[in-house]
């Protein structure tokens, strides 16, 4: 462990670090009134006096620690908090300006670049172009509508997930005082309200909160990748001179400097920040743009389709105005109605509607489950997951194992092994002070406080810790023993190779020893070696120098217990159409044998074997990788970067992927799949890396968390079909009977009307119940059936319109007349309504009898459109309309073309469902 610098010892900890002289040299206090100096570097240029220290041109990269605490007026017992009050006033909040919100007006009109809207807009400016003021101005209500809509929702759920991240919002250690007089203490303070000269306390999986220089260091490596690149930890410690070369290195190479955007993967320190908010390295390098992700394959799928149809709406005012020119000798006069038409095939309402659903969904999975969804979109990708990957540990298996034996090297039961083990955990934790013991520690110790020798470790006094770190695979306590004084007892232990290189053995004696744990790893255990050595007391710091001719002590043998609820979880996962793929960096055999205790199949994957290991995964390509992927349940030995490579390969293959994590090695998969999943309890890093944060590790969350995506994902599904296939239709007819007609079969102001009508009853899709099949499998739009549905729908709904233009002959015996020429308007409305109220109804897939005899907003909606279709026409709002009212035989033949239509929308729908179910199940075979 690194001493701490002179004048820094046991900062804020009330007690003095081993190795340091219990007399330092103070500080420079804070005056009594905790004022002191304005919060600017000490000695800085003047142009730089207002930043945060540490950055810019003035940057105290070459400091010392006692230099950088007096130059930011503070010390290693902290700020005053009335002092730490004044400079969060002066620098403001230690936010990232691009992660600010978004402040509403902005919202509104970024809600003009969804596709749809902007093209309403340019139909609406057209429209006012050509003098069709009533077209201009209802198109242009509709552009308003949506976009206050949007943006009222969007910042509604800007608002809840905001207050719900308040529940997972990150902290640090920050080390303060109440006066200058009193006593520093250590407490959890938000993120935002650090501020520079404040000193914080790191340990493994902290985000590094702002731009700091470590005081103090106990084997501190961080990944820095978020801004160099680099895969592999840096070790940090305090610069205690300085040093010419490290002076010309660059700052990331400097080994006292550690920066906002990275994370701490190992050991603990002290640190002093230096620059926090828009003044990090971070938020100079990045501007925002590293929070954002990518398109995901539902909006891929929702867009291509939207654009598809944008395609065709804009082709059909110029296609209605030469056909109206070729066949009917009119000219732009048609125009209004040409543009009132394309309006006619705008899903104006979808950036709404999904909208409304996803912020719904969200606020409901807070409300019941406890799921914080942090990026509305990951709801859509929620629902559409198929492959769900996971670390086996506190997911399928309790966090903590328990000890199953303890033996020496001739495999015989030996309780000395547990208790060195024991006390290595032990002083180890306190020296180098870890925030708690890892799983294996923490099962050791309680395996040793129920042994009857366990007693007599209150005698062992603990003198130095180099604690675990990835790249040894090992942690050592240096111990002082009872009756030995000059002697001083190193006990290590961690990863069965990792000690065994580390002992005095002949090569035939380690190979006996590994193949012993060999054959206990294939069992399903989990292994820990043990080894010490007795060396000369000293008063120097250890290294992992010191780690070298050790005499091998034994195997502590551990086993997982599986979770309570993962069997279930897992069994109900497989009904929905979820596969779990384990992607653990345990032995094969310990991950193959707490897979076959839940159920879980590990079936061989193209010759492969039943596990597939990392270093298998080295040696396929992208492309075999992916082959092996979607067949393999199991892969161990993985890095962090097989399991992103593992994650890619699942997307590559055309699944969308799940992953939950939570530690500092999930960031890289956490951040390759669709969704990125963590528990409440999670790292800092890992809460900041996921989409979604589950109350607990628990895959029941995971589980209703998918299906609150389903549930959106169905009410949007629905959504689109219905409004685009009755849409489609009413376009179809109308462009067909414009051709017929010696007048055109609505007016412009009708149509938009009508529009506004279908959009207000539309909005009871966020609000609908999903039918239950849409819950058994993934929600996932694809182009090609989508399309499919829309254009067979809607010729039907054509159909039924054109058969009500016989209908209105029929009934009016002469509609080119004047008055015919309003009642057939009137009569058309009210069938266009009608008939969009009954696909409303009836269009609600896979629904049973009993769900769709159920009520629910969807059918209220469809009823007062129905109401407004028939009564309309009888106000007098119907004449300023141009329509007038209809013989009482017109109703009676409508009501016949309603129920033929009815029986073959049913008969439709249907066959629909049963290719539909067909398919699926083909597939799945």
């Amino acid at each position: 462990m690194s001493s701490v610098p002179e004048g820094s010892a046991a900062a804020g900890s009330g007690r003095t670090a081993p190795g340091t002289p219990a007399s330092v040299t103070p500080f420079p206090a804070i005056d009594a009134s905790g004022k002191g100096a304005p919060p600017a570097i000490v000695g800085t240029d003047p142009a730089t006096a207002d930043a945060p220290p540490g950055a810019g041109p003035g940057s105290p990269q070459m400091k010392t620690s006692l230099q950088i605490l007096r130059s930011l007026d503070t010390g290693p017992r902290g700020l005053v908090e009335a002092r730490a009050e004044e400079r969060l006033a002066h620098f403001g909040e230690n936010v990232l300006p691009a992660w600010r919100p978004v402040p509403w007006p902005q919202r509104f009109i970024r809600s003009l670049r969804d596709p749809f809207t902007s093209v309403l807009l340019c139909l609406g400016l057209v429209s006012a172009v050509v003098s069709a003021w009533g077209t201009a101005c209802v198109i242009l209500a509709l552009v308003a509508v949506s976009c206050l809509l949007r943006s009222t929702e969007e910042h509604r759920a800007d608002r809840s997930t905001a207050a719900l991240r308040e529940l997972v919002a990150t902290t640090a250690t920050a080390v303060r005082r109440t006066s200058s007089d009193a006593a520093s203490r250590e407490r959890e303070i938000p993120v935002a309200d650090l501020v520079p000269g404040d000193v914080i306390r790191l340990g493994p999986g902290d985000l590094v909160p702002a731009d700091v220089q470590v005081l103090r260091a106990g084997g501190l490596t961080v990944h820095q990748s978020a801004l160099t690149g680099e895969s592999a930890p840096v070790a940090k410690h305090p610069l205690d001179a300085s040093d010419p070369v490290l002076a010309r290195a660059g700052p990331f190479a400097q080994p006292q400097l550690c920066f906002q955007g990275s994370s701490v993967t190992s050991g603990s320190g002290t640190a002093v920040i230096v620059a926090t908010g828009g003044a990090t390295r971070f938020a100079a390098a990045h501007d925002g743009r590293a929070r954002q992700r990518g398109v995901s394959a539902f909006d891929r799928s929702v867009q291509g389709i939207s654009w598809t149809l944008i395609r065709f709406m804009l082709l059909t005012p110029p296609l209605v105005l030469m056909a109206n020119a070729a066949l009917r000798g009119r000219g732009l006069e048609t125009l209004p109605f040409a543009v009132a038409v394309a309006v006619g095939l705008t899903p104006e309402m979808l950036p709404v509607i999904v909208t409304t659903a996803l912020a719904r969904g969200a606020a409901r999975l807070a409300r019941t489950s406890g799921v914080i969804v942090k990026r509305l979109p990951a709801l859509h990708d929620l629902g559409a997951v198929d492959v769900l990957c996971l670390d086996k540990t506190g997911t399928l298996t309790e966090d903590r194992p328990v000890v199953e034996a303890a033996v020496d090297g001739s495999d015989l039961p030996d309780p000395g092994v547990l208790r060195w083990a024991a006390l290595s955990a032990l002083w180890t934790l306190k020296l180098a002070e870890l925030p708690a013991p890892d799983a294996l520690d923490e099962a050791v110790l309680d395996a040793a406080e129920e042994a009857e020798e366990w007693g007599s470790a209150a005698a062992y006094e603990g003198v130095a810790a180099l604690p675990f770190d990835p790249v040894r695979r090992v942690a050592t306590a240096v111990l002082r023993r009872p009756g030995r004084p000059g002697v001083h007892t190193l006990v290590t232990k961690g990863a069965v190779e990792a000690v065994l290189e580390r002992c005095a053995l002949d090569e035939g004696e380690r190979k006996r020893l590994l193949a012993l744990a060999a054959r206990k790893a294939e069992s399903g255990l989990r292994l820990l070696a043990v080894a010490r050595a007795d060396r000369p007391a000293r008063p120097g710091t250890y290294t992992p120098a010191d780690e070298r001719g050790l005499t091998f002590v034994g195997l502590v043998a551990l086993r997982d217990v599986p979770a309570p609820s993962a069997a279930d979880a897992l069994d109900v996962l497989a009904r929905r159409g979820v596969t779990v793929k384990v992607l653990t960096g345990d032995h094969p055999g310990t991950a193959a044998r707490a897979c076959e205790d839940l159920g879980l199949r590990t079936e061989a994957a193209g010759g492969y074997g039943a596990v597939v290991t990392a270093e298998l995964v080295d040696t396929l390509s992208d492309a075999e990788l992916a082959r092996v992927a979607d067949r393999a349940t199991v892969f161990a030995r993985c890095t962090p970067e097989h399991k992103a490579r593992i994650v890619s390969a699942l997307r590559a293959a055309g699944h969308t992927t799940g992953f939950l994590g939570d530690g500092v090695n999930d960031l890289p998969a956490l951040h390759a799949a669709d969704v990125g999943i963590c528990p409440r309890n999670a790292v800092d890093v890992a809460r900041e890396a996921a989409d979604v944060v589950l109350a607990e590790k628990d895959l029941t969350a995971i589980d209703r968390a998918v299906l609150a995506g389903r549930h959106s994902n169905g009410n949007i599904a629905t959504y689109l079909r219905i409004t685009l296939s009755s849409n489609l239709g009413n376009v179809i007819a109308m462009l067909t009977a414009g051709l017929m007609l010696p007048f055109l079969p609505m007016l412009p102001a009708q149509v938009l009307v009508q529009n506004l009508c279908f959009d207000a009853a539309q909005l009871a899709f966020a609000f609908d119940r999903p039918a239950a099949s849409a819950l058994h499998r993934p929600t996932v739009l694809r182009s090609r059936d989508f399309l499919r549905f829309i254009t067979g729908f809607g010729l039907l709904n054509a159909a039924a319109d054109l058969a009500t233009f016989g209908v209105l002959a029929l009934a009016l015996h002469n509609p080119a007349g004047t008055g015919g020429e309003a009642a057939f308007h009137a009569g058309w409305f009210t069938e266009n309504l009608l008939t969009q109220a009954l696909v409303m109804v009836l269009l609600r897939t896979g629904r049973s009898a009993a769900e769709r005899r159920a009520g629910g907003p969807l059918r209220a909606a469809a009823a007062g459109l129905a109401v407004v279709g028939v009564l309309l026409p009888l106000t007098p709002l119907g004449p300023l309309l141009g329509m007038s009212a209809l013989p009482p035989l017109y109703y009676l033949l409508l009501g016949s073309v309603l129920g033929l239509y009815a029986v073959g929308l049913t008969a439709a729908r249907r066959r629909y469902e049963r290719r539909r179910t067909a398919g699926a199940e083909s597939k799945r075979a």
